[in-house]
């Protein structure tokens, strides 16, 4: 798709997001700060992605928790 959007300027991505979103249904586990991911940083991140100016375009983004092993 992007070989084909690209060139039109439509940007086109593959977005991962490996852990939990924290919310009020599920909080975060004192024992464990970090553990999740928050929805703001989420929302924030996606936000940079889609507004990355087009000579710098991302093509994949990996979001996880900074506790989260690799």
């Amino acid at each position: 798709m992007a070989r084909e959007l690209h060139p039109r300027g439509v940007h086109v991505a593959h977005v991962v997001t490996d852990g939990q979103i924290r919310s009020a249904t599920r909080p975060e586990p004192p024992e464990r700060p970090d553990a999740m991911l928050d929805p703001e940083a989420v929302a924030a991140t996606y936000w940079h992605f889609a507004t990355q100016h087009r000579s710098a375009w991302s093509d994949e983004l990996v979001l996880r928790p900074r506790v989260e092993p690799f």
